[in-house]
């Protein structure tokens, strides 16, 4: 970035800060910059304000790793959930993607991301002992594995199977109603709500 061609000094490292975020070109992050000083004071301080709130003061549920304002989620601490199914996603955008559908009144368990040895994600980067943790020390019934339908997702969930096979009575995945090579992130709602519904035994599933 050149910073001789910007009138203000904290004008441009606005800008570089804006850049700095996904899908963010420079010219799109000086539009940012340059709309945020249009707006009135205390809005643009509030929009600051709450950037520095979720930095600061959002933290991982210390049960399923979802994202929280408290210590343990929602979800977790709530007493209408089902709390002997747990849902093992890959990330937090796949929790917001399955209680969008309403079909799913269990526990989710967030993995942190999916086996990838080309992206140097091996098994011990992963929240998979604390799964193991999990069904070992709780009385569940079933755990369903929600991963994206790829490579890589398939082979974490094999890796998960044979860790807590032996401590959880039934083991599923979601219905391939998610086409093969797809993310949750991008199923819609309907489909997705479908694949849990009607979700398989792994073993099954590996026929």
């Amino acid at each position: 970035m050149h910073t001789e061609n910007y009138p203000s000094r904290l004008l441009a490292e606005a800008v570089a800060q804006f850049s700095k975020l996904p899908g963010i070109g420079e010219r799109s992050a000086l539009r940012m910059a340059l709309f945020l000083l249009r707006q009135k004071k205390e809005e643009a301080l509030a929009f600051g304000n709450g950037i520095n709130d979720l930095v600061e003061n959002i933290v991982f549920c210390n049960i399923c790793h979802n994202l929280s304002d408290t210590p343990t989620c929602s979800i977790c601490s709530s007493k209408n959930r089902d709390v002997s199914i747990i849902c093992v996603v890959e990330n937090v955008k796949d929790v917001m993607s399955i209680e969008s559908t309403q079909q799913f009144n269990g526990l989710y368990h967030v993995l942190g991301g999916i086996i990838s040895p080309m992206e140097g994600m091996g098994p011990n980067d992963l929240e998979i002992e604390s799964l193991l943790d999990r069904v070992s020390s709780k009385d569940i019934k079933e755990v369903i594995f929600a991963l994206s339908a790829t490579m890589e997702g398939d082979t974490t969930n094999y890796y998960m199977y044979k860790k807590i096979k032996n401590h959880v009575g039934k083991i599923s995945v979601i219905a391939r109603g998610v086409s093969f090579g797809d993310e949750l992130e991008y199923t819609d709602e309907i489909t997705l709500g479908r694949s849990i519904i009607n979700r398989t035994l792994f073993e099954n599933s590996r026929s």
